[in-house]
């Protein structure tokens, strides 16, 4: 059971940076990705399920749209960049969101993006950032088995995330409407 796995974080692993993928092949990478959990973030405060769709563009950067379902079924909808931090390094990636903050301060309104891992089938995936206040849990399909998020939560905790903080994917929007 996913609750009973608490957050075993070893100070080793907090004081120093996350290990990343290494290598993303991009071509792969891009597509739909569902969120099965992510640690608390302002912009998703409202969002009961959430997907990114990521299409390499012919400079090499990412198009990104994010989508989030929020508890009263309606969707939201954010678009950005993505391009690598370093020339030919996949695996850590600045997102820029076209959005009022990233046009206020076009220098700061940045996202670290770093792919901590990814499946050899590039189905299931684990995105973070180097101070693990932010986590994402990314799948291919909506739906995994417990097997899968738990060793996504293992990975996570490994490289020092706080797995005790993820909110998890609602996954029956049915029952939060009717609570209206």
């Amino acid at each position: 059971m996913i609750g009973l796995s608490a957050c075993a974080v070893t100070p080793e692993a907090e004081s120093m940076a996350p290990r990343t993928a290494d290598h993303v092949d991009l071509k792969r990478y891009q597509g739909t990705w569902y969120e099965l959990a992510r640690m608390p973030m302002f912009f998703q405060r409202n969002c009961a399920q959430s997907e990114a769709h990521y299409k390499l563009k012919d400079d090499g950067n990412i198009a990104v749209t994010n989508r989030c379902r929020t508890l009263d079924g309606k969707w939201e909808e954010a678009t950005g960049t993505a391009s690598p931090q370093v020339e030919g390094k996949t695996d850590k990636l600045w997102v820029v969101f076209d959005n009022w903050f990233s046009h206020l301060a076009p220098g700061v309104a940045k996202g670290n993006y770093w792919v901590l891992y990814v499946s050899d089938d590039y189905k299931v995936a684990l995105v973070g950032n180097p101070n693990r206040k932010y986590l994402w849990l990314l799948s291919r399909t909506a739906h995994v088995s417990e097997s899968v998020k738990n060793e996504l939560m293992m990975k996570a905790q490994q490289q020092g995330y706080d797995t005790t903080k993820l909110i998890w994917r609602i996954e029956d929007l049915k029952i939060a409407k009717a609570a209206d």
